[in-house]
């Protein structure tokens, strides 16, 4: 898992210089798709899960997840970016998402983004032995709606190993001290998903693409995490992230 997640996270640090004004998502998934095969000698996980066809999902401004990479969806100065992206290697799944900010986008944008990483670093800090799911969602649910934002409570986090997405579901809203006790030796992803405006979402025709309902903006960040004899392991933790 310690593999499949670095793996993971170099993707992120890979793609990052691409992400730019002019550049299409198309573009984005096939860099990615390249270099997990080419470089990194691994599988990409997205490519036939459930009939999906690309390396990323690639998910902009009011796309909450689960967007669909096109040649056509072109990147504009001010857009918010989601690439989630998932790693195979000798049978472990690494699983983590990034938020770009395409060259400088507005204020309320730029503290969306930020809020939501925030969340999903409170809600990794409540990880250990003993404590519980509850304790993970609660910290996350409340430190948005003090920012007067809202949470998807409709996709949520989940195990992950050798198996993509297993039990336990990971929420990102509760009350603390209920749900599942957590043990050493489990892994799984937080991955708030935040909204601007209210918590509904809209799936698409597509059977993929999930928007916000009022078409607001959201955003997503995503970590897979081990729980440890003393607490967590980010295992898909960034070199920028070091330190955290």
């Amino acid at each position: 898992m310690r593999v499949a997640g670095k793996l993971a996270a170099q993707v992120l640090e890979m793609i990052t210089e691409f992400v730019k004004p002019g550049v299409s998502t198309g573009e984005l998934d096939d860099l990615c798709r390249e270099f997990i095969v080419n470089d990194l000698k691994s599988i990409p996980a997205n490519i036939g899960y459930k009939g999906f066809q690309h390396t990323i999902c690639a998910s902009l401004n009011n796309v909450i997840c689960h967007g669909i990479p096109s040649h056509k969806k072109i990147l504009k100065d001010g857009d918010i970016l989601n690439i989630d992206v998932t790693v195979i290697k000798d049978g472990w799944h690494g699983d983590t998402s990034k938020m770009f900010i395409v060259g400088k986008t507005q204020p309320h944008n730029a503290r969306l983004v930020q809020v939501t990483q925030e969340c999903m670093y409170l809600g990794i800090k409540e990880v250990k032995p003993g404590a519980r799911l509850g304790d993970i969602g609660a910290a996350i649910q409340n430190h948005a709606e003090k920012n007067y934002y809202s949470v998807v409570e409709d996709y949520c986090g989940h195990g992950i190993g050798k198996i993509y997405h297993e039990e336990p579901q990971v929420l990102h809203f509760g009350k603390k001290g209920t749900g599942l006790e957590l043990q050493e030796g489990m892994c799984f992803t937080i991955e708030p998903m935040i909204n601007q405006g209210s918590k509904y979402t809209k799936l698409l025709k597509d059977g993929w693409t999930v928007e916000t309902k009022d078409g607001r903006n959201s955003a997503q960040w995503e970590h897979t995490i081990a729980v440890t004899a003393d607490g967590y392991e980010i295992l898909t933790r960034r070199e920028e992230e070091i330190g955290i």
